[in-house]
């Protein structure tokens, strides 16, 4: 987790992105034969809000969650591509077809609190209370869910959804709930969780800690940690110190510390890179006066250099951007149509009838976003441009451009915004449709032809296809000109040599994977 909101939506596809504490093919469980070790400390960025996969908002619920509640699938990768597979309380699972999808449950998984086994039932009730949730939109293709004996049924779409698997059933909110402990607490909880089927039980200290502790009632393989204690520290900076310290075995690190790191690596440690899942762009507002000359916008374009934010703000351990498809995605681009090129920009904003532009640049108050918005301001400044930096907590950063809560998304004219995906490009084309305006398509513009291939997207099936349908949704979105594309940021971790470390590309932690090397 990082950025709230869209990161809780929110991969690099080599072999060298894995790294050697990569987590696919890694065995799940220490197994019965390997004795646990005793306790294992980590640390994560943000505390619990709420545990509920309907209605989580972006902590570390999905971490939670993978400890304590059952799935029907796994992220996994094979040659470079983002694939799933059966989770460990799955017997079968398979598509039949582009509308039906069949699982079968492993008997014998136990619910805490008295309300017995897993069932199909359990599965039919989660999945078709999604589409009523916040989360509705990632299950609005399934239709309903038939049960076809205690462990067996099939999971029913209305149409072919091309992104399900990945999107529904291997992302957040995928945990399967007890539904009759749901039906016992009013069908909604926070942060206590009314049964809980997982290697895991769960003590929270708010702000502090949450605490994983061996299930004395779990009947599968046992993980290899008989407790697992995650500190919550949210600066970046004061969690690296602690790492350094002894004090946490693995943590998150910042792009600075990586470069560091790469330079001079701690003793007994090494680092793992899950995945870029993330795309940042310098917006505008096509709706503002100063920005609806589309050739004021093209001569941003052209003034912003990308690699040089890169190096200065990310010490070069980014991939430049060309696009909101993630590396190893379908759909993603290895070119822009514009380049960095000054003297375009001066005779763009000559054309245009334009000098003397003032504007604001506001980022999120973190230390590369206002970095990067230094290094922006100074190549406007190269072209006539100024630019004035202005750092915005996260709170009051996020509501912008949301036209629900008040006008201030009028007068927002530049900004820095990194969103974060799932591994696939639906969800990544999805901010941008004409009914997202003013919600999360801040830059306010719309096309017919966009929100046409956004559904065709959704249904196509032939990755070719769905390959020229996302290259072209992005050619639209920067022909509007108010995007410059700058970098996909990896999700890099440092750890201990002697520990493997389970992480999936999106930044969340599997910790029931966890392993000594």
């Amino acid at each position: 987790m990082t950025d709230m909101k869209l990161d809780r939506r929110s991969f690099l596809a080599t072999s060298g992105a894995i790294g050697a504490a990569g987590f696919f093919g890694m065995p799940l469980f220490a197994g019965e034969a390997q004795a646990q070790a005793k306790k294992l400390t980590i640390r994560v960025d943000l505390d619990i809000s709420i545990l509920d996969p309907g209605y989580m908002v972006g902590g570390s619920e999905i971490e939670t969650q993978k400890a304590l509640l059952p799935v029907l699938v796994d992220f996994d990768v094979q040659d470079g591509v983002y694939s799933f597979r059966p989770s460990i309380y799955v017997e079968k699972f398979e598509q039949r077809d582009g509308t039906h999808y069949d699982f079968t449950l492993k008997p014998g998984f136990m619910w805490s609190n008295g309300f017995g086994e897993l069932t199909a039932e359990d599965v039919k009730y989660s999945y078709e209370r999604m589409k009523t949730t916040d989360w509705k939109g990632n299950f609005e293709a399934l239709d309903h869910v038939e049960v076809t004996d205690k462990y067996s049924g099939t999971l029913v779409l209305s149409q072919p959804f091309a992104p399900f698997m990945l999107l529904g059933l291997a992302a957040g909110p995928s945990a399967i709930l007890c539904k009759a402990a749901m039906l016992k607490v009013g069908e909604k909880f926070t942060t206590e969780i009314p049964a809980t089927c997982g290697p895991y039980v769960f003590e929270w200290t708010p702000k502090q800690k949450l605490s994983f502790k061996a299930n004395p009632e779990w009947t599968g393989p046992k993980p290899a940690y008989e407790e697992v204690e995650a500190l919550i520290i949210s600066e970046a900076t004061a969690a690296e110190l602690a790492y350094e310290a002894g004090e946490v075995a693995t943590t998150q690190i910042a792009p600075a510390t990586h470069a560091r790191y790469i330079e001079k690596m701690p003793d007994n440690s090494a680092i793992y890179i899950a995945g870029a899942l993330q795309y940042m762009w310098l917006g505008m507002n096509t709706e503002n006066p100063k920005l609806s000359d589309i050739r004021v916008r093209q001569a941003i374009q052209h003034a912003v250099d990308a690699d040089q934010i890169i190096q200065g703000a990310y010490s070069g351990t980014t991939e430049k951007s060309n696009g909101i498809i993630c590396p190893g995605l379908v759909g993603h681009r290895k070119a822009t149509k514009y380049t960095f090129d000054p003297a375009k920009a001066k005779a763009l904003l000559e054309e245009a009838g334009v000098s003397g532009l003032e504007l604001e640049l506001k980022t999120l108050n973190l230390q590369e976003r206002i970095l990067a918005a230094q290094i922006i301001q100074a190549q406007l400044q190269a072209v006539g441009i100024t630019a004035k930096v202005v750092p915005v907590d996260s709170g009051p950063f996020w509501e912008m451009g949301d036209q629900s809560k008040g006008d201030g998304y009028k007068s927002l004219e530049l900004w820095i915004m990194r969103f974060g995906t799932s591994p696939d490009p639906q969800e990544a084309t999805t901010w941008f449709t004409s009914d997202q305006v003013g919600v999360w398509n801040w830059e306010r513009w719309t096309s017919e032809e966009y929100d046409n291939l956004y559904k065709q997207g959704m249904v196509e099936s032939d990755p070719d296809k769905r390959n020229e349908i996302y290259l072209r949704m992005q050619e639209i979105m920067e022909d509007t000109g108010a995007y410059v594309w700058i970098n996909h940021e990896p999700e890099t971790f440092v750890h201990r040599s002697d520990l493997k470390i389970s992480v999936i590309a999106s930044g969340e932690m599997v910790i029931r994977e966890f392993t000594p090397a």
